[in-house]
This record gives structure tokens, sequence and C-alpha cells, in this order.
């Protein structure tokens, strides 16, 4: 009898998949001589392909509205070809579910989300409620294995990620000495700064003795936004557009701190070990910000901007109710802390 199979599923965001990661750690801390398999979204699969104690990683493409049959079906026949003994499905959203129930392992659980479907949870052979959203993610997805017996086990929470090697050398020559980078965007305007205070908190630290050089996504939206900041402040040194994740994770490792709003590069830096700032107005630091002893985070005030919105509608933001002073305080003091002046 072979070893036993075990897929883990997790079909969202960046940042969802790294927060997944202390999960995964625990599922395989229990069952050592099992393999373990992970499918993602096809751009998500950096953050774990270098996990050694991952045994594959599968990569399903994904467009928003879109089922691209075409391209996943040959993908989902080869996970029922691998017969997998159990799965395991953290999300509970409809693709998950018929991924789940077309991929057929012989045990599959999954969560009971709001809304879809009906019938989405005949998907699965185990299901169980959702833990209450209070939590931090890396724990809602922990609680999903206590079904598996899973113990859990707060020492395995913080992210884990690791940096191609072999990229080592070109990220050196974008960015040759360690320094403080400060990300702008994220996928929604309402996270997102004032440019005005990333220019006051740009001469905080340079007042400080600080080098700091500024990064933003990849859309055209994202990269706009660095190129206001470029004409607000011109002096500053500005990262190149990334052609791939795995070069822009190979650059954020030897940050000597990130600074960031609530989006997946925060997360990145984190499971790098990177010391990091986080800026949080309309999520939650409680349920979203990374758990390490190396990251501060930092709580706008109370908002009714959550939900799925994109913009926050009050005059005063609530990302912007956190001050240039405030963030340069908690960057020194992190940088104190790791003799890292």
């Amino acid at each position: 009898m072979g070893r036993e199979k075990i897929l883990a599923i997790k079909f969202k965001y960046l940042g969802d998949v790294a927060l997944m990661v202390p999960a995964l750690r625990m599922l395989r801390q229990h069952r050592r001589e099992a393999e373990l398999h992970v499918l993602v979204a096809a751009e998500a699969v950096p953050l774990l392909q270098r996990l050694s104690w991952i045994d594959h990683v599968w990569s399903l493409p994904r467009t928003r509205g879109k089922l691209r049959l075409r391209s996943t079906l040959p993908i989902i026949r080869k996970l029922r070809g691998e017969h997998f003994d159990r799965s395991v499905d953290f999300v509970g959203n409809d693709r998950g579910a018929l991924l789940s129930r077309m991929i057929g392992a012989r045990e599959r659980l999954g969560v009971v989300a709001p809304k879809g479907f009906v019938g989405r949870a005949k998907c699965y052979t185990q299901t169980i409620e959702e833990l209450d959203t209070t939590r931090h993610e890396s724990v809602r997805d922990a609680y999903v294995l206590s079904l598996w017996d899973v113990p859990f086990d707060r020492s395995a929470l913080q992210l884990e990620l690791t940096a191609d090697p072999a990229l080592a050398a070109e990220a050196e020559k974008i960015l040759p000495a360690p320094c403080v980078i400060g990300h702008l965007s994220t996928s929604q305007p309402k996270k997102e700064w004032w440019i005005e205070h990333w220019v006051a908190l740009h001469g905080l630290m340079k007042d400080a003795g600080q080098e700091m050089i500024f990064t933003a996504g990849p859309s055209k939206r994202e990269q706009a936004l660095l190129e206001v900041l470029q004409a607000a402040l011109p002096s500053a040194t500005y990262l190149p557009q990334f052609a791939t994740l795995e070069l822009f994770i190979a650059v954020i490792a030897r940050a000597k701190l990130f600074i960031s709003p609530d989006t997946a590069p925060l997360h990145l830096a984190a499971g790098l070990g990177v010391l990091s700032v986080g800026m949080f107005g309309p999520t939650s630091a409680a349920r979203w910000a990374p758990i390490s002893d190396r990251n501060a985070c930092m709580q706008g005030a109370a908002c009714p901007c959550s939900g799925h919105l994109h913009e926050c509608a009050l005059a005063e933001r609530c990302i912007d109710t956190i001050t240039p002073p405030q963030v340069a305080q908690r960057a020194l003091e992190l940088l104190a802390k790791e003799g890292a002046q």
C-alpha cells in the first residue's frame, strides 16, 4: 500500500494563499508520511513551489467570470489520475466545490460558506462550518483541519516563503543595497494611502538616515500611482515593473524593511522574514495582518467602507487616519530593535 495522498485546495488571491501556509504546515506535521499536494490559481504557484515539505504544487489558470474549460479539463483529468485519498477545500466557494467533486478524492472536506449554488455542500463527503470572521485567517484555515484531528499549533502561525536563489544576482542588480521599500498599491483604492502621505514619509525616513524606494503592483492603475508619486517626488528611487512574481519576491527578500497597506506583497515580505509595517484601513489587522514579531501593524479609524466597495466615501478615509509620523516611528522602532539602523 502506497503513501496516503492529500490534496489541499485554495482557489483565491495571493494573500489568501500565503495565509494558508501555516495550516498546511500543521497538516504536514500531523501526517508526516503523507504525500501533500496543493492546488492554487496559476499566479499563486510561486508562493508555494519552493517549500520543500510540499510534494507537488498544481497550477490552474484563472480568469474572473470565465470557466476556461479547454485549459482546465486536462489538469482535472491529471488530478483525477492521482487518486487522492483526501482533499480539503479551505474556501468552500462554487469553484472549489466543483473542483473537489470533479477531482474525486475518496474523502472530500469542505467549508460550508454562504451563498453559492444549491447543493454545493453535496460536492464534499465532509463539511465544516466557517469559523467566525473575527478570527485570523490563518486560524480559520487551521480550524478546517480540525475534522481530521490535526492539532492546532500556535507556534506554526508565522508565514513562510523562499526566494529563488537563481534570481539572487538579478535581484541584486535591481536593489544593490538593502533599504526601506514602500509599496503603494492594492487591488482596491480604498486600501491605499494618499500620495501626500508617502511624500511625507519619504522625508521623515530620509531625515532618520534611511533610504526609501518605491514600488507598486503590475496593473495599469497601480503603475499610474507610481507615476503620480514620481511627479510629486522626483528625487526618490522607483523600482521597475517586474516581469515575474518570482523576481519581485527575490527583490523583496533583499529589503531592510517593507512598508505597505493590506495587500499580498506585505504577506510576501513577512513570509521572507523581512521587517514589515502594515497599514490597515477598511480591513481588519486582527484578521489579515501577518503574525510575526518582525511585523508591526497599524489600524485606521472605524469606517463603514468595508466589504466589496472599492472606494471609501468618507472625506477622511480610514486608511489616511494613519499618519506618516506614526508609520515612521513604528518603522524606526523595528529597525532599531533589529540593529538595522
